[in-house]
């Protein structure tokens, strides 16, 4: 299986964390989130022990939240060690109602609104990433008004192509994230950030997209930023103190993708700064990382109801299964690749050729396409295996659909973490 918390048990049911995930959908009812607490601390502490072995005990690892936002991942990120980065008001309020302290948070987004930003700032969110001019001056303003002096780190654009999808490349100079360092651009932020009060510039983020199964670009990303921060130094005076290099690891999603190793990533990374900071003789900067997907991808798995197996003569054969694109918007979106089983037969042949289709009325509403599978009928359960990220934190409620439960796993023992939605919550803002 793609990840050791996945198995086949000796009854041919598909097993996830330990547990019988024909069962679980019978007990909770489909569509049905699960997240494994276990998996789920796991790959926070492989963060945490690798970042500290190539980066020293200073250095900061960062949850990438948009990648799933709900009450209780922010606990176990807080008892785990791990800061978070927060993309909205909407995120920072989720974080402080589940405990997690305001000054372990980094504010991003590329317009983060007056009313966001006053927010942030009573919030006392420790870092905001400063995306461009006009948000540096409203942060400032806002910062003056309530008296405070706000840490920033500019949001740069190094210019790096990732090879990745194109709706993930977040890195490149005509990117709508960050000030381009080819421009000139940076530099004139840069300096402008130095001249305000009631700011005090701490450093320099870049994040040049995700889903990056090689090293090369994080290596090429992390000597365009020291060249940058050398030049600084040169130009103004200031030396950075902090230096967060994003995120962007994948996740194996299918067989074919090779399975990710944190340790040599962060070696790679490692070597390219260690040789940079020489020839540049800059003091190390405090190193921040943001991984979102990693931690929390192959924590999840999806589970829906067959209710239709149709086969088209001498064209195609399409599962239709009780949710879809408003649940998991990543294959309309990004055509993204699915390891798709049918759970109450795991451990049989894939002989089927099929297209797994959801329930909302567009054409473009599937979670796979001519896959193989295991034959499957009315009633069966179908699993999306490697769900944990952007599935729950995208989901909507077209066709008036609720939104799903989630229920986590902790040691064989599962517990209701989001409720299932009711049409009545769906109408509840409504006059």
């Amino acid at each position: 299986m793609l990840h050791d918390n996945i198995k086949v048990g000796e009854n041919g049911h598909l097993y996830f964390a330990g547990m019988d995930t024909v069962d679980l959908a019978k007990k909770y009812g489909t569509p049905l989130y699960l997240m494994d607490e276990n998996k789920l601390r796991e790959n926070c502490r492989t963060f945490l022990k690798c970042i500290q072995k190539h980066f020293g005990e200073k250095s900061i690892p960062i949850f990438a939240s948009k990648a799933i936002s709900y009450l209780d991942i922010y606990r176990i990120l807080k008892s785990e060690g791990i800061a978070t980065d927060v993309v909205s008001g909407g995120e920072i309020f989720a974080a402080s109602k589940a405990g997690f302290s305001s000054s372990m948070m980094f504010f991003h987004g590329n317009n983060k609104t007056d009313a966001e930003i006053e927010y942030a700032l009573k919030s006392d969110v420790g870092y905001f990433v400063v995306d461009n001019r006009e948000e540096l001056d409203e942060v400032a303003a806002c910062a003056k008004k309530h008296g405070k002096v706000q840490r920033i780190l500019l949001r740069l654009a190094p210019g790096i192509d990732p090879h990745t999808h194109k709706a993930v490349v977040t890195g490149s100079v005509d990117s709508k994230f960050g000030v381009a360092i080819e421009t000139g651009q940076a530099m004139e932020l840069t300096k402008y950030a130095l001249s305000k009060n009631n700011v005090k510039l701490i450093g320099f983020h870049c994040h040049i997209g995700s889903l990056i199964f090689e090293n090369t670009p994080f290596s090429d990303a992390a000597e365009i930023m020291l060249s940058f921060i050398a030049e600084v130094r040169k130009q103004t005076g200031f030396t950075s103190e902090m230096l967060n290099l994003g995120g962007g690891l994948p996740s194996r999603y299918i067989e074919e993708h090779p399975t990710v190793d944190l340790d040599k990533t962060f070696a790679a990374i490692k070597a390219v700064l260690d040789r940079f900071l020489l020839k540049y003789d800059i003091r190390k900067p405090v190193i921040a990382f943001e991984l979102g997907r990693y931690i929390c991808a192959n924590a999840g798995m999806t589970l829906y109801t067959v209710g239709s197996f149709k086969s088209i003569t001498g064209y195609k054969n399409y599962i239709s299964i009780d949710g879809g694109m408003a649940d998991n918007p990543r294959y309309a979106l990004y055509q993204s690749p699915y390891t798709v089983l049918v759970a109450d037969r795991a451990g049989e042949d894939k002989t089927v050729i099929a297209t797994i289709a959801g329930r909302c009325c567009e054409s473009g509403d599937i979670i796979q396409e001519d896959v193989k599978i295991q034959p499957c009928k009315k009633g069966d359960i179908l699993a999306v295996l490697v769900t944990g990220a952007y599935n729950y934190s995208m989901c909507s409620n077209y066709n008036r659909l609720p939104k799903p439960a989630m229920v986590c796993i902790k040691n064989k023992v599962d517990r209701v973490v989001v409720e299932r939605e009711s049409y009545e919550d769906m109408c509840k803002n409504e006059l």
